[in-house]
């Protein structure tokens, strides 16, 4: 072994090192949870740069900004002296230096590149010359259509509706008038200049001789044709990703490009990365019982050298209430002995931030929502809450103003004349569906948000909230209370809890990629996880247990798992030697057969 490979790889696992020392040719790493895939690529493109490699033809693609800066500063540190750097970035900041020296369908080196906000003013503004209405075509909707046209290559010519084809077509105009391309045309423009110009190709092909991806079971069809067409001569394709953590299917991934890698490129060199460096031995044996159940995966045997551990607690209680506040509790008791331990409470829809939130603030537990906002905050809940602020109080104008800013004038006066005064003489529940019913309010959010859906459940868990109160008045109070509570004040902590790191809150598609000392999984009930809405194909529930293992995997040290109602049938699929049932109503002692549970 001589000392350079010492200087670079004598704390590699033996996969790992066989991974980053591969000669050339296609490369498939597949890298358990917790198993140094990041790191491992970082390691190969530094190989590839201490060979002599050109840093000119090597690209590494990463699907964040943030996962190319983590690379970028791991090795400037290795290699101080490095002058030069490969391209590291995402596919579209490549696309986008690629779009601009070739400078290709009509437009400039200038071109502007429009984000979501001016991609969809550009439909409307289609729209509208064309003389359609909102009731016509909803922009929103055909933004969303031709995007996943985009990204998953349909041709346009072939599209069936004859008129959604010519307001595409038209749109596609406008971004040519205006030297623009949209963000999906940032790697589709170029996999169309590639497919119709094979000298530009070849230039590329020749520029880029080793390419290496990050999260390769989350590309998209457009991003693998992409990585294709520039790999198919030269064959040095490195990826590394885990076909058990592809979660993105709803926004176009698709993990059939890494099942089928070996088919796609004849002769490639496979690596498992098998061993965790995360979890114990109980969280990764309990998440690999788990994901065993998908028949859509490359087989692997994840292990780790960590202890065993504590065993993983499955909580049931009576309603999303009495959950959270045994959360809230447990981590109370978590804290009062270690306040720097992170802890994170992950969760499948936005809507259960709700229960939550409310008990950290009893509890007076500092928490932080990751990558979104706090429930009272979201746009949706601080509209209804302001109609019912005007049902209570009609004077209350920085109501009126939030009414008037929302809805088209003449319709949020009408609103506001409505519901002012009417909490004397309207239940609760009476003024909420006035509200949605008067102000369209379901169809406002499915034209102005392409995440209407979530909000609708974030309205659903309002409405069965605001159900348990007896008049208006105790409604907004306890609202108002959880607003003011959640903000900083001297006396926001009690003593035990102060510079305790903050709890961290976040939906489990955002928990990808990160790692906590203890972890809790709320709502772990059939319906919420898996999530109603993907019992229509076998596709779609595998998803939904990926999903769950990707939410196991983020703990070191603890797990939780809660529900109330019916179980998960996720929950059934864990090994019962590594878990402690709880039922806080006392009536159980473990988990209810899966026959019953339908008849209790």
């Amino acid at each position: 072994m001589s000392s350079n490979r010492l200087e670079y790889s004598m704390d590699l696992n033996p996969q790992q090192q066989e991974a980053v020392e591969h000669e050339g040719g296609p490369l498939l790493i597949v890298a358990g949870a917790g198993s140094g895939k990041t790191r491992t690529l970082t390691e190969r493109l530094l190989y590839l740069l201490r060979k002599g490699i050109a840093p000119a033809s090597i690209i590494a693609l990463t699907f964040t900004n943030k996962a190319a800066h983590e690379m970028k500063e791991r090795i400037t540190r290795q290699l101080p002296r490095q002058n030069t750097l490969p391209f590291l970035g995402t596919f579209h900041s490549l696309g986008v230096r690629i779009l601009r020296e070739e400078t290709p369908f009509e437009r400039t080196p200038q071109f502007s590149i429009f984000d979501e906000d001016d991609a969809l003013g550009a439909m409307k503004a289609v729209l509208k010359s064309a003389g359609f209405s909102r009731e016509e075509y909803n922009p929103l909707a055909l933004r969303g259509t031709l995007s996943k046209i985009k990204n998953e290559l349909i041709d346009l010519d072939t599209w069936e509706d004859e008129e959604e084809q010519r307001i595409f077509q038209n749109y596609e105009t406008f971004l040519r008038d205006n030297n623009a391309f949209d963000f999906d045309d940032l790697i589709h423009k170029v996999v169309t200049l590639f497919m119709r110009q094979p000298q530009t190709l070849k230039k590329y092909r020749d520029r880029f001789r080793y390419i290496l991806i990050d999260e390769y079971q989350d590309v998209n069809p457009v991003q693998y044709m992409f990585v294709k067409l520039l790999a198919e001569e030269h064959r040095n394709l490195s990826v590394v990703g885990d076909d058990a953590q592809a979660i993105y299917g709803w926004r176009s991934a698709d993990m059939k490009n890494f099942l089928r890698f070996e088919d796609d490129w004849l002769n490639a060199k496979v690596v498992l990365l098998e061993q965790n460096y995360r979890s114990t031995k109980t969280i990764i044996s309990a998440a690999s019982a788990l994901i065993a159940n998908n028949v859509f995966q490359k087989q692997k045997n994840l292990w780790t050298d960590n202890e065993a551990g504590s065993l993983i607690g499955v909580v049931r209680a009576e309603n999303s209430e009495e959950e959270a506040a045994f959360i809230a509790e447990s981590i109370a008791g978590r804290r009062a002995h270690d306040r720097k331990k992170s802890i994170a409470i992950l969760y499948r829809t936005n809507a259960q931030s709700r229960a939550l939130e409310q008990a950290l603030i009893v509890a007076r537990i500092p928490y932080h929502i990751f990558g979104g906002l706090k429930f009272y905050e979201r746009k949706e809940i601080k509209d209804i809450v302001a109609a019912l602020r005007i049902a209570a109080n009609p004077k209350d104008l920085m109501s009126h103003e939030r009414i008037l800013k929302t809805l088209p004038v003449a319709r949020a006066r009408i609103l506001i004349l409505r519901m002012a005064g009417l909490g004397s003489t309207q239940s609760l529940l009476e003024l909420i569906s006035l509200f949605l019913h008067e102000a369209e309010y379901f169809n406002y959010l499915e034209r102005k948000f392409p995440n209407a859906q979530e909000r609708k459940e974030n309205i659903a868990e309002l409405i069965s909230f605001a159900g348990t109160f007896p008049t208006l008045t105790a409604f907004l109070e306890q609202v108002s209370l959880m607003q003011s509570s959640d903000r900083p004040s001297t006396n926001s902590t009690i003593p035990q809890f102060v510079n305790s790191l903050p709890v961290e809150l976040m939906t489990i598609h955002l928990a990808k990629g990160l790692e906590f000392d203890h972890v809790t999984i709320a709502g772990t009930s059939e319906g919420t996880l898996p999530h109603h809405r993907s019992y229509g194909t076998q596709e779609e529930l595998e998803e939904e247990r990926r999903l769950m293992y990707v939410a196991m995997t983020r703990a070191r040290q603890s797990l939780l798992l809660t529900f109330f109602h019916i179980p998960s049938r996720f929950l059934y699929e864990l090994p019962p030697e590594l878990v402690t049932f709880t039922d806080l109503s006392g009536k159980r002692k473990t988990l209810p057969d899966e026959d019953e549970i339908y008849l209790e």
